[in-house]
């Protein structure tokens, strides 16, 4: 549902199947494209990140991580990946790079490691050399594990400060979100190696983690740094309807589960309240059905000159590329482009603007959006 005076518009393409619409034009309110297949006949693929030299590394749930060439080849699945638990909704999940990856060749994957008989989300630093990885380095586990296989979150993104921000989900254990002792349902900030910077919001507190940065989130499926502001922004998934988008503040409490616009599914309601004093309120909220959204970014660079600044989100549920339109910190508009029937794992923009999409299926592909005349 529209806030007031948020325009929504629908983009201007009839769906299909993706075969058939692979070399149309689409035609949105504001820019028209087509897609380029970069690569398809990955399992599941979960995040990607574009490589200095053009080349892609992207991650498969079931475990994986591969290369993509400039030509579309994708490589075996890399040697020296760490072991990871694929169950449910864990995984291989996503993956950034250092800020200084021409140097030091650090990539970061967020999966799920085992833990006696419970899991965690887990953060491990490797150095990509030649086709394989090395050298693995834990920057990260999620704790208290839970024994599940719901909720992990896993998203990442480095921010100006140079520091690794990463959000995760409450492993379906709502209570967790606002427990300052439990990692689950927060978004941390820590520096590259690990470390606990001294300026986090709970250094100190007794029986708080040092770690957190805010808390009282769902499960984040989106996080990202604006690069002109240095402004932190997630999405989460809500239960049944409640998505959200949050600017993040430095130890704000996003009001999971004692406050949300979604219900239980079946329709049993999680709490009378939708906002509550010393709580952030979400800039954007989706219901009374759920989009399910899953990747995010903020449209930088030429390729796009009419969506500069918009902020990209893909959709499962929803089978759509949503754009949000700012205006500051206030968002005010919405524009839906229809997918061809596919689910939309993760969005990043290119340097030069362009948009990379994953596709979410066992027969998944990347693909990319070219503008067009």
């Amino acid at each position: 549902m529209a806030r007031p005076g948020m325009v929504v518009v629908a983009a201007l393409v009839v769906p299909l199947t993706f075969g058939a619409a692979a070399a149309e034009v689409v035609r949105t309110s504001e820019a028209a494209f087509r897609i380029t297949v970069i690569a398809s006949g990955l399992e599941s693929p979960w995040g990607v990140a574009a490589l200095p030299d053009g080349r892609l590394i992207v991650t498969e749930k079931p475990g994986r991580v591969r290369l993509v060439g400039t030509d579309g080849r994708l490589s075996p699945p890399l040697a020296g990946a760490p072991p990871t638990v694929a169950n449910r909704q864990g995984g291989m999940l996503d993956v950034v790079l250092h800020p200084r990856f021409a140097e030091n060749g650090f990539v970061y994957l967020c999966h799920v490691a085992a833990g006696e008989d419970e899991t965690s989300s887990t953060i491990t630093r490797l150095r990509l050399a030649g086709d394989r990885l090395e050298a693995p380095r834990t920057i990260l586990t999620v704790t208290p594990r839970v024994a599940n296989g719901f909720h992990f979150g896993c998203r990442m993104a480095f921010g100006r400060d140079g520091m690794l921000y990463a959000g995760f989900g409450d492993r379906f254990q709502m209570e967790r979100s606002q427990d300052l002792g439990d990692l689950n349902g927060k978004i941390i900030r820590v520096t590259d190696e690990g470390a606990v910077p001294a300026d986090n919001p709970f250094v100190g507190r007794p029986g708080a983690r040092p770690e957190i940065w805010s808390y009282g989130h769902r499960n984040i499926q989106g996080l990202l740094v604006d690069p002109a502001t240095g402004a932190l922004w997630a999405h989460e998934h809500g239960p049944q309807g409640g998505d959200e988008v949050n600017l993040i503040r430095r130890g704000a409490n996003y009001g999971w589960p004692r406050a949300t616009h979604g219900v239980n599914y079946g329709g049993a309601p999680i709490t009378e309240h939708r906002s509550l004093p010393g709580m952030e309120d979400p800039l954007k909220v989706w219901g009374p059905t759920s989009i399910a959204p899953s990747g995010f970014a903020v449209v930088t660079g030429p390729a796009f000159p009419a969506w500069q600044g918009n902020l990209l989100v893909g959709a499962l549920r929803d089978r759509s590329l949503i754009r949000l339109v700012r205006a500051g910190e206030r968002i005010v508009g919405e524009e839906r482009i229809p997918m061809f029937g596919e689910r939309i794992r993760d969005v990043r923009v290119l340097p030069d603007g362009r948009v990379l999409l994953l596709t979410d299926s066992r027969e998944g592909a990347i693909w990319r959006l070219d503008p067009a005349s």
